[in-house]
């Protein structure tokens, strides 16, 4: 079983804050991107480069106001007072995604250390490429687990839409956790097989460094 790095997930408090938050922070303005109507958010991605992440690319995610309300939570915790009182105050890094190549046995295995990350579900997003689909572990509460750094899992079952995105000129150069449960939470990495993502014991905290047309910029989620 192995894992990588899928995408970076920074949430906004609408996607017109997230994608002018982009602009002044890293020099860059994302188009690609559309809607999920299975969860009614939208979104605008952009292909980051990288030796250790070479197929990583980088999300901007918010509600979609046009979009019914779904019947059930949100992903990544879009829906809990606690994220819209982080997000009224700036966009900000929330979270992972990380590509297992069985994300089924993934799940498993995290259960297996009594974390639940939740079932697989199926999901797609038209793009002028064409259709994307994927499934994608989404538990009940849409909660994103200690504090974002556990990554959500994901297997792709069409082309990656990292093969179809214009480069960007941004690299991530380094992503790390730190979180009070740090042991438990290397234990994690472990089971789905995930490299190249550093944990330590701190407060809780996922930070990517990231080299842009501005220079070296560090995102934090700062326990959002």
């Amino acid at each position: 079983m192995q894992a990588q790095l899928d995408h970076l997930v920074v949430a906004a408090r609408s996607l017109a804050e997230g994608i002018a938050w982009c602009r002044e922070m890293l020099g860059f303005e994302p188009v690609a991107g559309g809607e999920h109507p299975l969860m009614g958010t939208h979104n605008r991605v952009f292909a980051l480069g990288g030796t250790a992440y070479p197929r990583a690319y980088f999300e901007i995610i918010a509600i979609d106001p046009a979009a019914p309300r779904p019947a059930h939570a949100r992903w990544f915790d879009l829906d809990t007072e606690a994220m819209h009182a982080a997000l009224a105050r700036r966009p900000r890094l929330v979270h992972f995604v990380a590509a297992s190549n069985d994300a089924a046995g993934a799940v498993a295995a995290l259960a297996e250390f009594g974390i639940e990350r939740g079932p697989l579900v199926a999901a797609e997003r038209n793009t002028p490429a064409g259709l994307l689909r994927w499934k994608i572990s989404v538990r009940h509460d849409g909660a994103r687990l200690f504090d974002g750094a556990l990554p959500t899992l994901i297997q792709w079952d069409s082309p990656h839409p990292a093969d179809s995105l214009p480069a960007s000129g941004i690299a991530l150069a380094s992503l790390a956790a730190t979180h009070p449960d740090a042991a438990r939470l290397r234990q994690a990495f472990g089971a789905i097989g995930l490299r190249h993502v550093a944990v330590q014991e701190g407060p809780a905290n996922l930070v990517a460094e990231l080299d842009t047309p501005r220079g070296r910029v560090r995102l934090e989620s700062q326990g959002a």
